[in-house]
């Protein structure tokens, strides 16, 4: 039996009804849905990870402590995918902020080239500082050229201090001829335009599920992936401040999302998740309380509904 290609939406309880809208919007802009498969990979299914808690690790040099609870505690997840697919056949891996507006299938029907991991190159970094990395945020992976992924035994040296999670998540530690490039269109940061594929919401600060709730992320630290090509130019004219100035400042609270296109895409994806059965709206209701999702989540689903 051939396994079909599969999509690994990793993310934790705090953004899992993002997941559940990617999984959602792959499904319905694909023209064949059932030639995939979309499952979500959550952190608090992994006790390997999970079990971690409080304890240190190495990231980037330094010594970190492991939080369960942290925003983006799902990012190990993403070096899993080829170990579960039993190192056989293709798997995507995304954010669970990550929505589709083209054909997936389009990207796990490419031609790899021969290489394990396709994923996009980002050559002038945060906001054109010239920094370049991989974005392995999303990736399109040739499980059986990844046998050296060993996931448990990974995590197992990174809290040994002997696996830096600085050049593993960020992929530097592979062999670079091993690795193509996928096209921005694919992994887009915070850009919707006609080109795009794949809308990554990578600006935490006004991801469209979150404005008005308390911020429960660090704002000085530098984990957005938005390249200042505009972006932060309406970000700073619809609050008058910039990230830095809102850490600065002390912004307290997640902000409107500049661009209400992504918003209103965002409700509409979230209308349909809710209306083909992918997500049941207890689930919703119990991540608002927990104030992962904006409080008035029910009243835009309803508006969406009203422009039906």
């Amino acid at each position: 039996m051939i396994q079909k290609p599969t999509v690994f939406i990793h993310t934790n309880d705090k953004q899992v009804i993002g997941a559940y809208v990617g999984m959602y919007s792959m499904k319905q802009a694909s023209r064949d849905p059932d030639a995939f498969a979309v499952k979500l990979l959550r952190l608090e299914d992994t006790p390997h990870l999970m079990k971690r808690q409080g304890q240190r690790y190495l990231r980037k040099g330094k010594n970190a402590v492991w939080l369960n609870e942290d925003l983006q505690s799902f990012s190990p997840l993403r070096r899993m995918v080829p170990q579960l697919m039993g190192f056989k056949g293709r798997a995507l891996v995304t954010d669970p902020d990550v929505f589709a507006v083209g054909d997936i299938l389009d990207l796990l029907n490419a031609d790899m080239g021969g290489k394990a991991i396709l994923c996009r190159h980002v050559r002038d970094g945060y906001k054109g500082n010239g920094h370049t990395f991989y974005a392995s945020s999303v990736m399109l992976l040739d499980c059986e050229k990844l046998k050296h992924w060993r996931w448990d035994e990974e995590i197992d040296q990174m809290f040994a201090g002997k696996l830096d999670y600085g050049p593993w998540i960020g992929l530097t530690n592979e062999d670079p001829t091993t690795i193509g490039e996928i096209g921005e269109e694919w992994n887009s940061f915070d850009r919707l335009v006609p080109e795009t594929r794949l809308l990554h919401t990578t600006e935490r600060l006004t991801q469209p599920w979150k404005t008005g709730l308390a911020i429960d992320f660090n704002l000085t630290t530098k984990t957005s992936q938005v390249q200042d090509d505009g972006f932060f130019a309406r970000l700073r004219r619809n609050l008058g401040l910039s990230r830095a100035d809102a850490a600065r400042d002390n912004v307290e609270r997640y902000q409107p999302h500049p661009d209400q296109a992504q918003e209103e895409l965002f409700f509409k994806l979230l209308k349909g998740t809710l209306d083909s059965g992918y997500l049941d709206i207890q689930l919703l209701k119990q991540r608002i309380q927990a104030k992962d999702v904006r409080q008035d989540a029910l009243q835009l689903i309803d508006a969406m509904a009203a422009k039906a």
